[in-house]
């Protein structure tokens, strides 16, 4: 197959960030300090049948377009296409986006075909087929902890879980059975992930990243799907809550919020917003720093 080949602008910084309870929360995820009339003003950030159903504060919403007219921002989440398109923030629609964990880039809310045919040869190069890990999912092995099991635009599986249900071993065998096959499993709350190796946040924003030309990425993210991803950023910021806060995952170049809940998305932009400004305050005329030379990409 011929090289793909992307223009390249001049680098910017470049920020990725999750979005479900990293950015936007449900209303029962907010977990609001203080009496109620102390609460902040919000903005809703999804709508569901016809009811809003998640939410950011009113300040953080001012952040975000600020950090969107600054920066290529890139929001990051494990939802379908379909989910995703469900959310509404500054600059919807517009750049790049990954869905999917990873596996859907979106270039103007059009799935990118180059990427989705990589991740394709990729997975069925490495992984197990799909179906395989259906039917280990719910037949014979199948355990009553499991509740229901649904796929991911037949990428990847997502089982909801009663976690009280489920023996003190399973999720090391799962996770030891999907490795052996090509794939990996992450526990969020009441959804238990399976996941082919090549379907990553990280893999898909350092594409982002080959063709802005370089720059640096700043992340932010919550759960276990986006330690890859915090690893890679050259700045890192995460919530004081999640799985990642349970793990204590801390690394050289990540910053933990004060805050949590619905206040630790705001915390987390007003961090990122400050980065920004120091970096153009730094290099006025270069925004970030160019780490390589755009290269043209062989799937």
């Amino acid at each position: 197959m011929s090289p793909s080949i992307h223009p390249q602008p001049r680098a910017t910084a470049i920020v990725a960030s999750d979005l479900d309870r990293t950015l936007i929360y449900s209303a029962n995820s907010m977990a609001l300090p203080g009496a109620d009339d102390a609460a902040p003003r919000m903005v809703v950030s999804e709508v569901y049948n016809a009811a809003p159903l998640s939410f950011m504060t009113r300040a953080a919403e001012d952040l975000l377009a600020g950090i969107v007219e600054r920066s290529h921002f890139v929001p990051v989440t494990t939802r379908t296409q379909a989910q995703f398109a469900r959310v509404r923030l500054p600059g919807s629609g517009s750049g790049y986006a990954v869905t999917t964990n990873g596996a859907v880039l979106l270039d103007h809310g059009q799935p990118d075909p180059d990427w989705s045919a990589h991740i394709q040869r990729s997975i069925r190069g490495q992984c197990a087929p799909l179906g395989e890990v259906l039917e280990h999912l719910t037949g014979a092995a199948a355990v009553s902890g499991i509740l229901r099991v649904r796929t991911a635009e037949d990428l990847f599986a997502y089982s909801i879980v009663d976690r009280d249900a489920l023996s003190a071993g399973y999720l090391e065998e799962l996770a030891a059975w999907c490795l052996d096959r090509g794939w990996t499993t992450s526990l969020q709350g009441r959804k238990l992930y399976c996941v082919p190796v090549p379907i990553t946040k990280e893999a898909a924003v350092a594409e982002v990243r080959r063709r802005n030309g370089g720059g640096i990425v700043i992340a932010a993210g919550d759960s276990r799907l986006d330690a890859g991803l915090l690893e890679m950023a050259d700045l890192a910021v995460r919530p004081a809550h999640g799985e990642l806060d349970s793990d204590g995952f801390t690394r050289a170049n990540l910053t933990v919020t004060a805050a949590s809940g619905v206040l630790a998305g705001e915390e987390i932009l007003r961090h990122i917003s400050g980065v920004l400004e120091r970096t153009l305050q730094r290099t006025p005329d270069a925004p970030a720093e160019v780490r390589e030379a755009p290269t043209a990409a062989v799937y």
